[in-house]
């Protein structure tokens, strides 16, 4: 299970002036209180900002768990950008996913609770889908310049759903023991894109059934 962080001492304290900060006061606050009990109004008290001054910084509050995900979708397509021309597909790929999901030790705390609201909290789910939609545009939007197609053809819009699927596993089994790696856990699930769908050594097995 994923670790419980508690509410910090807001006496005094400054008003929040961006989308990461804010985000985190939210998920201090969902993880005490619980989703569905913590309000805007909560987040913006909290924070020492008005309701309105919430709304300049995010739509509702489903969209709080997911910070400035603007600014990282075009980090994103910015490192993608910049990768080599000869670099292989999958290699870029795997490049991009690593980049995506790194983040300061310091942070992994929040981060885990960021992730078991996105992926368990079903209040969350039609907004994630749109999350995820433009995730996936940027992953199409090079496999479709790297292979001489379009965004929206078969194949881009494939290896977008696969680099995502990679992604959600990875982040499923990485809240179910704080001991594994992401990296590690997305370096393995992406895998198969370069050899093929034969399990990593690092894969669980089950032993085959008695016939």
């Amino acid at each position: 299970m994923a670790r419980v962080a508690k509410p910090s001492s807001r006496v005094g304290r400054r008003p929040s002036t961006t989308r990461g900060e804010l985000s985190d006061l939210g998920i201090e606050l969902f993880a005490s209180k619980g989703f569905e009990q913590t309000s805007v109004d909560d987040i913006a008290d909290a924070a020492g900002i008005a309701r309105r001054t919430f709304f300049r910084y995010f739509p509702s509050k489903n969209a709080v768990p997911w910070g400035d995900f603007d600014t990282q979708l075009a980090a994103l397509r910015a490192h993608l950008d910049g990768l080599p021309d000869d670099i292989g597909l999958a290699d870029g790929l795997k490049s991009a996913l690593l980049q995506f999901n790194t983040f300061p030790s310091e942070e992994a705390a929040v981060h885990r609770e960021r992730m078991t609201l996105i992926l368990g909290n079903p209040a969350l789910q039609s907004y994630s889908m749109v999350m995820y939609e433009g995730w996936r545009q940027v992953i199409a939007e090079y496999v479709a310049a790297r292979t001489d197609s379009e965004p929206g053809d078969h194949f881009p819009r494939t290896v977008g759903w696969m680099v995502l699927g990679v992604a959600i596993s990875a982040y499923e089994q990485w809240l179910t023991d704080d001991t594994l790696d992401l990296a590690e856990l997305l370096t393995a699930g992406i895998t198969p894109l370069h050899s093929g769908l034969a399990p990593t050594s690092g894969a669980s097995r089950k032993p085959p059934k008695d016939r």
